[in-house]
């Protein structure tokens, strides 16, 4: 019987993070660093506290901010482990296990802080 492979797995969640992190982050990084400080782009309070605790506590909100954190960490976590063969380091189970855990561990964390947030 043939062993099945569980790269599929891992391409699936690297191209959607590659996509939303070409989709997403341009605008995410414009708002933060370009259009709020200037001022005449964006309202003042835009991103306030409030507004994004507000944000964050809507299940709609929740979904995004969770998609965001946890498919650039995926994406990044596989491509550290493709790169590492790049680098001399010839990729075994331990760095496959630092890689893919080190974003399975920051997914847990994203959603256990997104669900102490509340509703």
């Amino acid at each position: 019987m043939k062993k099945r492979s569980n790269a599929p797995i891992f391409w699936a969640l690297f191209g959607a993070g590659g996509m939303l992190a070409a989709l997403t982050g341009p605008a995410l990084v414009f708002m933060t660093a370009r259009g709020l400080p200037w001022r005449s782009m964006l309202p003042a309070d835009m991103l306030s506290y409030h507004n994004m605790q507000a944000f964050a506590q809507h299940g709609l909100g929740k979904l995004f901010l969770l998609a965001i954190v946890v498919l650039y960490m995926w994406h990044a976590a596989h491509r550290i482990y493709k790169s590492l063969h790049d680098v001399g380091i010839h990729p075994g189970p331990l760095p496959k296990a630092v890689c893919y855990g080190s974003a399975l561990a920051a997914s847990v964390l994203a959603a256990g802080a997104l669900l102490a947030v509340g509703f």
